[in-house]
């Protein structure tokens, strides 16, 4: 299962909010969206955040094992 609970530290740590992301990089609302719901992304927009944050993709995304 995908978490992408390390964006949201690794965004915490660096000062850039979900509203930065939008208005001042240009992610798209919707893939906001898949990040909170921890749905799939591109792997052009995990480059994106990368970039912004300054990171590698470990401090955005990690798996997860899937609770049954």
């Amino acid at each position: 299962m995908i978490s992408y609970e390390s964006l949201w530290n690794t965004m915490k740590l660096r000062g850039i909010t979900t509203y930065a992301l939008i208005n001042k990089y240009g992610i798209n609302p919707h893939t906001i969206h898949n990040l909170r719901h921890n749905q799939s992304i591109t792997m052009f927009t995990l480059e994106r955040l990368c970039m912004i944050l300054n990171c590698d993709p470990n401090d955005v995304i990690s798996f997860k094992d899937d609770p049954k």
